[in-house]
């Protein structure tokens, strides 16, 4: 099983674990940060759920830019989502690539009017 800790009010976030979520073979459980689930206290501890998702597979906790990597290398995207496991497939690609997409997860959020966890 893969457990997935996430932003539900963010556009992206929420349509990158549905997305990973319907192509993914196996259970994925999608766990919205906002909520109140005990289990994200238990993955998000000392990690900022601001800064990143949080992914549990087997026992080891992902993080960030890594939690993204698994679950695109886990699933079989296409379209935009395929150029973003191009990208993170490769490490180096993968830490100047997620930094600009948080920022961007931010500016939506803000003009969105949604505040952060």
């Amino acid at each position: 099983m893969i457990e997935i800790v996430y932003d539900g009010e963010c556009p992206f976030c929420a349509d990158f674990t549905r997305m990973v979520a319907l192509r993914r073979t196996g259970e994925v459980d999608l766990i919205d940060a906002r909520g109140t689930d005990p289990r994200i206290a238990e993955l998000g501890a000392g990690l900022d759920l601001n800064r990143g998702m949080v992914v549990r597979q087997n026992g080891d906790i992902y993080y960030g830019a890594d939690a993204m990597a698994l679950l695109l290398m886990l699933s079989q995207p296409s379209g935009a989502w395929g150029i973003a496991r191009w990208v993170f497939a490769n490490p180096a690609r993968a830490r100047l690539a997620y930094p600009v997409l948080r920022t961007g997860r931010g500016m939506v959020l803000r003009v969105l009017g949604r505040q952060p966890l």
